[in-house]
């Protein structure tokens, strides 16, 4: 397998003088009464602290849209015991607030990976924050080592040939050559989650310390924990969609929380009539796949989805649970695995293979982050280790191999004694967790909530990974944030979710 589906398979899962602001009112029982200095609503520019913001366009990926926005320089010392030393440039972007003058605090959007930049994917969670947008504006800070912050992209010159076992020496090559490619640039000791937090504290008190509400996703809520643990005067109010406890190893849990994950979706399948007709068991059939896979890979053609160009690809045991993983993180594509695995027995791998191109385009910057290996080298890869009773599952043990082969060869910085000490907090928190999560599933909201004096956790039925953007949950975000009142939050509408039924047939589920 390559090392580049390894690492898509492995995704997992931001002292200056008081200027700009103006105090209109007194907080009132958690409500919204502090505001900041109107902005005109034709600015092309305007000061938040001792940072300039001037008008922007930023690029949507893949697409000739842009989004409007305003961009500061932002510049932090890369190593901050060497104060003198290299300084990195932080890409930093606001998305003003509808209102003519939006609350003093502001919403921060943490995004996840680790890797992904906050700008980047902001066209994908815009929708999700439309709601917050009324009263606050959002600041979108990409993570040092992410996207326009001296990103850490190590993408090879060519794709890197496949093979149908697991190739130990190849992913150390592959690693050391990351770590060539990026020396010139970066001290790659110092762009881990501790880092970043500092960065993103020195943002606030440039800013004229406001306080934040944090929005984390996935990975993003270790930031959102890690922030809140260091500098809870920061904090105003926490979101943490599909949790990742501070307390959990990344990676120690993919592959059971992988196969808790597809038992469930599947016995979805074999309780409806039809769909039990037509496949039958479809966790065993996944399993005789993986089986027949194990002892004999596939070549294959297909056509790419987006370009119709010809292409060849190799299957094994390996790629297989790459793309299995990827399906589950959505109910929709969850739908369609009992059909893609049922077609793979008989010799057609089209619909899982051409699906999970489209599933991985967005995952690309994923697979080549040098920064993602910066955060799991530092923070979790010595507490990584085999577990004899995931040796059968579909991800096996090999997601922990191939972390732990990196980081022989990836320098890493130290990780504070406490990093891993679960948050406690009296702070408004709001926990999203979806119940089929196959990354971060409902349990990790469980444990977090056993820290939080007030806290609400909703699971949303028949979800994946990261729901903030679904059914009704954007309006609940929204209210959470204005009221500060996380136990009385309505959140019935969330009920009306549900799993996608499976598909039958290329024409989609039973009647």
């Amino acid at each position: 397998m390559t090392l580049r589906n390894m690492l898509r398979a492995a995704v997992v899962i931001a002292v200056a003088a008081y200027v700009g602001y103006l105090q209109v009112g007194a907080k009132t029982a958690g409500k919204r009464t502090e505001v900041a200095a109107p902005i005109a609503a034709d600015a092309r520019s305007f000061t938040l602290g001792s940072l300039r913001f001037a008008a922007c366009e930023l690029p949507q990926k893949r697409s000739g849209a842009t989004t409007s926005a305003f961009c500061a320089p932002f510049k932090v010392p890369e190593n901050r015991d060497a104060p003198g030393a290299r300084q990195i440039d932080l890409r930093l972007a606001l998305i003003k607030s509808d209102a003519a003058a939006a609350d003093r605090d502001i919403v921060v959007f943490l995004a996840g990976g680790p890797g992904q930049a906050a700008i980047d994917t902001w066209p994908q969670i815009a929708g999700a924050l439309a709601s917050l947008r009324k009263h606050h504006h959002v600041l979108l800070l990409d993570q040092r080592g992410t996207g326009g912050s001296n990103g850490l992209s190590c993408k090879p010159e060519k794709e890197d040939s496949v093979t149908d076992a697991l190739d130990v020496e190849a992913i150390r090559k592959n690693t050391r050559d990351c770590l060539v490619a990026v020396a010139n640039r970066a001290d790659v000791r110092y762009y881990t989650t501790t880092d970043a937090v500092a960065d993103l504290e020195a943002l606030r008190v440039a800013l004229g310390s406001p306080t934040f509400d944090l929005i984390g996703v996935s990975y993003g809520t270790r930031m959102a924990q890690q922030y809140a643990m260091r500098h809870p005067e920061g904090v105003r109010s926490i979101v943490l969609d599909s949790v990742a406890p501070n307390a959990l190893v990344l990676g120690q849990d993919f592959a059971r929380n992988l196969d808790d994950a597809l038992q469930v979706q599947f016995a979805q399948c074999t309780q409806n009539a039809a769909c039990a007709k037509a496949f039958g068991d479809p966790y065993a059939s996944l399993h005789q796949l993986r089986d027949a896979l194990r002892a004999r890979p596939q070549t294959y053609a297909l056509r790419d989805p987006v370009t119709f160009a010809s292409l060849e690809r190799r299957i094994n045991e390996y790629s297989l649970a790459g793309l299995v993983r990827l399906f589950a993180y959505t109910p929709e594509t969850a739908a369609l695995l009992p059909l893609s695995i049922a077609q793979a027995l008989r010799g057609n791998y089209t619909p899982l293979a051409g699906q999970s191109q489209l599933l991985t385009d967005d995952l690309a910057d994923l697979s080549e982050s040098g920064m993602q290996m910066s955060v799991i080298c530092s923070e979790d890869a010595e507490l990584l280790m085999p577990r004899p009773q995931d040796a059968d599952t579909l991800l096996g043990n090999a997601l922990i191999d191939v972390i732990r082969a990196q980081c022989e060869i990836w320098a890493h910085g130290p990780r504070p004694a406490d990093f891993h000490t679960p948050l406690k907090t009296d702070k408004p928190v709001l926990v999203l967790e979806g119940e089929l999560d196959p990354v971060t599933p409902p349990r990790y909201g469980e444990q977090v909530m056993q820290g939080f004096g007030n806290a609400k956790l909703i699971v949303a039925k028949g979800q994946g990974h990261n729901v903030i953007g679904r059914g009704c949950i954007p309006k609940v975000v929204g209210e959470f944030v204005d009221k500060l009142e996380p136990k009385l939050l309505d959140a019935k509408c969330v009920d009306a979710l549900g799993p996608t039924p499976a598909f039958i047939d290329f024409n989609g589920a039973a009647p």
